[in-house]
This record gives C-alpha cells, structure tokens and sequence, in this order.
C-alpha cells in the first residue's frame, strides 16, 4: 500500500477506488469491472504527472522523505557485491547511523560509504534517523584512509536531515569530527563519488559529499539546513518552511545550475518509492559513468580536481 503524501491525496482516493472495485471482482466472478477500473488507471497515470511537472520546492522535501524511499542499506545490498562492513571508530563506539565498508562495484573494489534512516520504527531508532554522531563521522574518517591507503575509490550515499545535535554528540566533538571527514575527503588522492538519494542536510551531508562528483536523485535536496530549521531562524515560525524551501535553492535542478550538484539522476514517475528498481538501476549507471570518467586520473590530480570544483562553487549561476 503505498504511502501517500499530503499533496497526493486526490491520487489516493482516484488509487484508492480502483483497488476497492478489484477487491470487489475478486470476491464474485460474476462482477466485470476491468474496463472501469482501467479507465481510474488512466486518470490516476495522467493526475501523477500532472502533480510532478510542477512541484515546488516544499514539495520535493516532502518527496526526498518520503519513508518508503530506498534507503542506503537497499542500494548496498543491489549494486555491490562482497560487502564486508567494517565497524567502529577505534575510539569510542560504533555508529549504526552510519554504514560503510569493503565491496565490488562491477568486480571493482572499492570502498562504500553512507547513512541509513531505518525503514521501520525498530531500525530508525537504531539508526538514530540517519543522524549520524562524531563516532559515525570518525568511522568515514578511518574508511577514507583505507581506501587511499588501498587504491580503492570510494562511493558514498548521502541521505540524512543533518549531524545529530543531542548534548553527548557535541560534548564529543561533533563538530570537528564534520570537519574532519570533510578535510579527509579533500586529500584522498583516489576518486571519491558521491550519491544524494535523500535528504543532504547541513554539515552531516558535507562531510561526505565533498568529493569529485556529485550526483542527485531528481527529487533529492541538498542544504545547509533544512526549511523548518531556516523557518524558524529566520522568521521564528517554523510553519514558513514553504517559503523557506524556495530561498534555500535546494532542488536538484537548483544545485546542477549553480554548479554544487554535477549530474541529475531520473526518478520514475512518482519519485523513487514508486519504482524501486529502475532507480537503483539509474544510480548504478550514473556511479558506473562518473568512476569511468575519474579512472584514469593520477592521485594528485584527483586531488587538484577536487580542489578546483571546491574553490569554483558560487561562481556559478548566481544572476539566477
């Protein structure tokens, strides 16, 4: 049963009576209701993508939320093959917000990185929500070094509202710990391409994501903070996080212009809870092209690229 969106209730009710007429069919032989309950088919296809050409800001964070999204663990567990997790910081704990480990992409070795919401309420509290704490960012930290340690290029998924703000998390250094898998991600001399397939909050999203490609789901956001969080600073009211949304520049389509977001990945229609496959499919072919594109690369050139792209961000499509 798919979960439906605020905006999306006139595509519930139209969904909603098709499968009503279906299950009624279902319970008499004698009932033929295929040509009415195709014609609800059609006119629930044409309201979808009507409500998707023209979606507003506010709209793609509800979307890039939405809780049936395929989450980190599921692209892990589709696209790499002999992933061996590897835990802990050598510090202090073990972050579960954040997975990261050993793998194969196509047979190549490599390094994975990411965080995880959960997918029910038993694994969204063990995952803290994707929020992860200085021990999850310490955790990336030691993947990154091995990974330039190794040769391996490293692939991250980005999807979380944002670093953990509880006192213990700050009392541990949350901040420097951002900052240094920030840093750590700016000196690896191997590829390093990241992935937003959710949420890309603050500082949590940045500490992954500052590497030498980065893609994003259509539907996907990326900001220093989110709308409810700027709302409330800025007019005290959370409940202008529609506005909010806009001044941000968040989308996608915002970020590739301004030169943040390097390529936009296609979402099935409906956003991609709908069609959990074909958008794993479209991730995996975008990580396949951007490795290809970085292979030949030599450490330090990596590092220069990195540098550059880094250094270049606001020159780009600010008149807009």
């Amino acid at each position: 049963m798919t979960n439906y969106l605020d905006f999306e209730k006139p595509l519930a009710e139209i969904e909603g009576k098709a499968e009503e007429l279906r299950a009624m069919a279902r319970g008499n032989d004698d009932m033929d209701i295929e040509e009415e309950a195709a014609a609800l088919d059609r006119k629930a296809d044409a309201l979808l993508e009507e409500l998707y050409s023209k979606l507003t800001p506010w709209r793609k964070c509800q979307i890039a939320r939405h809780p049936e999204r395929p989450h980190c663990k599921d692209y892990i567990e589709a696209l790499f093959t002999e992933y061996t997790p590897l835990a802990g910081d050598r510090n202090f704990a073990d972050d579960h917000a954040v997975m990261g480990g050993l793998a194969r992409f196509n047979d190549q070795p490599v390094v994975v990185i990411g965080h995880e919401k959960g997918h029910d309420t038993e694994s969204r509290l063990k995952r803290n929500f994707g929020m992860a704490r200085p021990e999850g960012y310490r955790k990336a930290v030691r993947l990154l070094e091995m990974a330039d340690k190794f040769g391996l290029p490293v692939i991250t998924l980005v999807d979380t509202a944002g670093a953990y703000p509880g006192k213990g998390a700050e009392e541990r250094g949350q901040s420097e710990a951002i900052a240094r898998s920030t840093e750590k991600c700016l000196q690896i001399g191997v590829p390093l391409i990241s992935i937003i397939i959710g949420e890309g909050g603050s500082g949590g999203a940045v500490a992954f994501a500052t590497a030498n490609r980065v893609a994003m789901l259509e539907h996907s956001v990326y900001s220093v903070i989110s709308p409810e969080g700027c709302a409330s600073i800025l007019w005290k009211d959370a409940t202008k996080m529609r506005e909010a949304a806009e001044a941000l520049r968040l989308t996608a389509q915002d970020l590739n212009k301004l030169g943040v977001c390097d390529r936009i990945i296609s979402e099935p229609m409906g956003g991609a809870h709908r069609d959990t496959e074909a958008t794993i499919a479209s991730v995996k072919s975008t990580i396949s092209a951007m490795l290809k594109d970085l292979s030949d690369k030599a450490p330090k050139a990596l590092i220069q690229d990195r540098r550059e792209k880094f250094l270049a961000l606001g020159s780009k499509g600010l008149a807009g």
